[in-house]
């Protein structure tokens, strides 16, 4: 059985309610996401890439061996776990993450010079090309760190520690003027 709280972001005390206006430069933070942990069943990993490739309006990041997670903007959380445990059935493990992580996105001309402020990884993007992802430290916050774009990159965070996350981020762009709010 599936139970269902009332939450508040855990960024709600940190972004500002109404829309700032958005800098070249910006962190968004999207209040709704479907995410689940998807964990291949020992032998399956192979069956599991194939199933994950296959899925459309769902986002796949690497978070290790036979490990990754799935993101949906358009899911509930409860259809994208049925939709994952239906497709890849005895293959795979699905945990619903939706409640217990944050996503981060950072965009703008500037991101990687932000991001290297707190990221020991080359995100050069002969190195780290659109559509890597990668379990990393920034600062001392272990996240998923997913390129999405050119200048475009999310970092999911456990829900404990966005909002030092979110503060290191500011930080870390307060010479770049870096903006923050949610989405839409």
């Amino acid at each position: 059985m599936i139970k269902t709280y009332n939450s508040r972001h855990p960024l709600e005390d940190r972004v500002p309610a109404e829309a700032a206006i958005r800098a070249v430069d910006h962190l968004e933070i999207p209040r709704r996401l479907a995410i689940a942990t998807v964990m291949a069943a020992e032998g399956e990993e192979a069956a599991v890439v194939a199933g994950l490739a296959a899925i459309q309006d769902v986002s796949v990041r690497f978070a290790g061996p036979g490990e990754w997670l799935a993101l949906s903007q358009t899911e509930t959380p409860e259809s994208l776990q049925r939709n994952l445990s239906l497709l890849l059935a005895e293959a795979a493990y699905i945990v619903d993450q939706s409640e217990g992580r944050v996503v981060l996105r950072l965009s703008g001309p500037n991101v990687r010079r932000i991001l290297a402020k707190g990221i020991a990884v080359d995100l050069h993007v002969s190195v780290f090309a659109v559509g890597t992802s990668s379990n990393v430290l920034c600062g001392h916050i272990s996240v998923n760190l997913a390129r999405t774009g050119e200048n475009e990159f999310e970092l999911i965070v456990m829900r404990s520690l966005a909002e030092s996350l979110f503060d290191d981020l500011a930080l870390m762009g307060r010479e770049f003027d870096l903006s923050a709010g949610f989405s839409g």
